[in-house]
């Protein structure tokens, strides 16, 4: 019996012991994976945190490799448009000719169409002599001349598509022809031509800039000449709003004056205090101011037009070597009366510039005289569309002694009319307006 006792109270232990020790297994497997649990959490925080900051510094170093990269791309192009040394090595190794740099222009000119604009950047003028008989044609048949190399930019800041011909022709006083691209002296890829081409429809997409070089040829006599002359201009044409069309020209042409030395400089300089008839555009001789007066403001109606005079200059002229025959029957010496005037067209349809005349009554009216067709700029295309506004100049040749003699005290009294649309019809049914000079 104690025997039994004692057995049975041995097992009891045992499986309390047991038990027991079940239970302590457990809690500290509980614990165990308790702990566990919390370290793989902050093992998985800290590893997020780790990615976390790896992503950003990869992410700030992408930022800045793009940001690196796009302050490249911009410097690239701004050095690209300055440096002519690529092209003028290009243009030796393929013409065999030897170069020299004569004169270089960093100033830009802008010429706004409407929302589209068109800049001269810069330009190069390069002596080019000794080079292969292949080249010669352009310029004139001569082995020695120069190439004028010019960057231009044509922006759209419109949203709309536009089509924009690149025939940026240069030309000069007496010059014999028109002055165009040489394809043959410079990469073609580099040249705007190229990039505004039949090939892409001349187009410039809504927000685009296109950039690109024209190489101007000119034999050794031309070149004589226009180093003498100081300047050359280059005309601007309009853009159009409609593919490979021409009935919807978006601004009106403009022009580019460009100097070939300090010479050039400063008549460039002073000739943008003079407005911008062909005398001074075309450089067709020396300006010298005589009397002017700006912001007169003073308003005519013309049928549904208003017109407002707006300034006016007299200007000793005298014409260069060139344009002299010209003016041979002015034996007294030469001055020029440009008259501004601002149009609001308010009309059913365009005003045309070209066909517009004006006659200038001198000598207290006892003389006159009709503007001068021939001193303007106007083209058949040039017009103020209906329900906007835009210039309108009038130039007088007037005999210098008579000026200074007679009329420059006296009134000068100008009937301005009448309208006239592209086809040179009249839209104001015959009337005019006048308005006398103030002093």
């Amino acid at each position: 019996m104690p025997n039994k006792v004692i057995s049975l109270f041995s097992i009891m232990m045992v499986v309390a012991f047991m038990m027991t020790g079940c239970g302590q297994s457990e809690t500290t497997n509980k614990d165990q994976k308790e702990t566990v649990t919390k370290e793989n959490k902050e093992e998985k925080k800290d590893t997020a945190k780790t990615d976390t900051e790896k992503e950003n510094k990869e992410e700030k170093k992408d930022t800045t490799k793009t940001d690196t990269k796009k302050e490249s791309k911009d410097k690239n192009t701004t050095a690209n448009s300055n440096d002519y040394s690529k092209l003028i090595s290009y243009m030796e190794k393929e013409t065999q000719g030897k170069t020299k740099v004569l004169y270089e222009n960093k100033e830009p000119q802008v010429h706004k169409l409407q929302e589209l604009s068109v800049s001269l950047d810069n330009y190069t003028l390069v002596e080019l002599n000794d080079f292969h008989t292949d080249f010669n044609i352009p310029f004139n048949n001569q082995t020695n001349g120069g190439v004028i190399l010019a960057h231009y930019t044509v922006k759209n800041d419109s949203n709309k598509d536009v089509y924009y011909m690149p025939t940026l022709d240069m030309t000069f006083t007496g010059a014999q022809k028109i002055y165009n691209n040489y394809k043959d002296l410079i990469p073609k890829e580099d040249q705007l031509p190229t990039k505004l081409s039949p090939s892409n429809d001349y187009l410039v997409k809504a927000g685009e800039s296109i950039s690109g070089y024209i190489a101007y040829p000119f034999g050794k006599d031309d070149l004589t000449k226009i180093l003498g002359l100081s300047t050359v201009s280059v005309k601007v044409p309009e853009a159009q709003a409609n593919k490979g069309k021409y009935d919807a020209p978006i601004g009106s042409a403009g022009n580019f004056a460009l100097s070939l030395n300090k010479q050039g400089d400063q008549k460039v300089s002073a000739d943008k205090a003079f407005y911008q008839d062909k005398a001074t555009t075309d450089n067709l001789g020396e300006k010298q101011m005589l009397n002017e007066k700006s912001n007169i403001n003073k308003s005519e109606q013309l049928g549904a037009t208003n017109v407002t005079l707006d300034g006016y200059q007299f200007t000793k002229f005298t014409p260069n070597s060139v344009e002299a025959p010209r003016f041979e029957n002015f034996k007294n010496g030469i001055v020029l009366l440009t008259v501004k005037f601002k149009l609001d067209n308010k009309e059913t349809e365009d005003i045309a510039l070209s066909p517009i005349s004006s006659t200038l009554r001198v000598n207290d009216g006892a003389q006159y005289t009709i503007s001068e067709g021939m001193l303007l700029n106007y083209k058949y295309n040039d017009v103020i569309k209906t329900g906007t506004s835009g210039e309108l100049l009038q130039v007088y040749t007037l005999d210098q002694e008579q000026y200074e003699k007679i009329w420059k005290d006296k009134s000068f009294e100008i009937e301005l009319g009448p309208m006239r649309n592209k086809e040179a019809k009249d839209i104001s049914k015959g009337h005019k307006v006048k308005f006398t000079l103030p002093k």
